[in-house]
């Protein structure tokens, strides 16, 4: 189905959403239109933040939102769906657009498996109205005031865009960078393709967490960690969009202050692993916002030949650190995936943690 054909269908002027490779047509199309964070178009940090501008943009206008997201986003947005936009509370219209990751029979990744088996069962359980958009789908049924589009893979039509920015920084270069200079210490790393450059760039990932799915929670997880094991250095390598997504984290570190996790954020102001569309974060002080939250040593890496002398300096030091890293978008494109599975991962990686001690 092309993109301009599904515009028409939906006749809503407005669009807020958080960017899915499924859906890379429908993003695309609306920033050639309107462009990010404008009257008609937003990117925004979560699938629940999505929701909650789509009620503004009702009860201002009287009008019918659209709101884009991966299915992995429904969790986010169950809260907010149920306690706000629902009928039997405020009863707000609204038109979802789904990206469906791990759709039975069609093979994806495994932090899409369970998600993908469950999309539609969430769907009607929150009371929405669900038509699936395959590649065959040529007409959309009227949609009532709280309807759901399930778009399957490779179902929209539309000329993707290319982005890029002028950050100096490879990301898989920091990477290794990385790598080399915490040598035995634990890693986390965020979902998509930083955690794909950790698993390709060293051979024992059993000090390694590859967190595959929960975007946003990195920083969380490593925090866990860092709080039980109070004699290993923990770094987390996180993203922009990963750490937007749930941004109320950085307070939670800052004040517990663990003296020995490093929070590596490597900003390159884009939603890579879906695609490449723009984050906020290439235009905000990330810097200030760590220190506000409480980080004691901040740093913020723009050239490559920085990289070995600052990460060096930081893990020297025994406090809660934040290093933001500019990179560039863009990855090798062949790039592999971890060949491990998520439950042998957790294993070798609680394995190395206990034997540590």
């Amino acid at each position: 189905m092309k993109v301009t054909d599904l515009i028409r269908k939906l006749n809503s002027d407005f669009f807020v959403g958080v960017p899915d490779s499924q859906l890379k047509p429908l993003c695309s199309y609306l920033l050639d239109t309107y462009g990010i964070d404008s009257k008609h178009h937003i990117i925004a940090a979560n699938e629940g933040n999505c929701i909650g501008i789509a009620a503004g943009y009702h009860l201002a206008t009287g009008k019918t939102p659209v709101v884009y997201l991966q299915n992995s986003g429904e969790g986010n947005i169950v809260n907010p769906i149920l306690s706000l936009s629902s009928e039997k509370v405020y009863d707000l219209p609204l038109i979802l657009i789904i990206g469906w990751r791990g759709e039975p029979g069609i093979p994806d990744e495994p932090q899409h498996a369970h998600q993908g088996l469950v999309t539609l069962d969430l769907l009607k359980t929150m009371d929405f109205e669900t038509h699936i958009i395959r590649k065959e789908t040529v007409e959309i049924p009227k949609l009532s005031r709280r309807s759901a589009l399930v778009i399957c893979k490779g179902s929209l039509e539309y000329e993707s865009r290319s982005y890029e920015n002028s950050n100096g920084i490879n990301r898989e270069t920091a990477i290794k960078s990385i790598l080399k200079i915490s040598r035995n210490d634990v890693i986390v790393s965020t979902t998509g393709k930083i955690s794909r450059e950790v698993f390709e760039n060293r051979t024992d990932h059993s000090h390694d967490f590859l967190t595959v799915g929960s975007m946003g929670h990195a920083s969380s997880i490593a925090l866990g960690i860092a709080i039980q094991k109070p004699n290993r250095k923990i770094w987390c390598l996180d993203g922009d969009g990963s750490l937007l997504m749930h941004m109320g984290s950085l307070a939670i570190l800052g004040s517990i202050k663990p003296q020995n996790l490093i929070h590596v954020v490597l900003n390159n102001g884009a939603h890579e692993s879906v695609g490449g569309m723009p984050t906020v974060a290439k235009s905000l002080d990330l810097e200030s916002i760590a220190r506000g939250s409480g980080y004691e040593i901040i740093r913020r890496i723009d050239r490559e030949e920085d990289l070995t002398k600052i990460l060096e300096e930081i893990r020297s030091q025994n406090k809660l650190s934040f290093i933001e890293i500019r990179c560039s978008i863009g990855s090798r494109k062949n790039l592999g995936r971890p060949a491990a599975s998520p439950l042998e991962n957790k294993l070798a990686f609680m394995k190395f943690l206990e034997e540590s001690d």
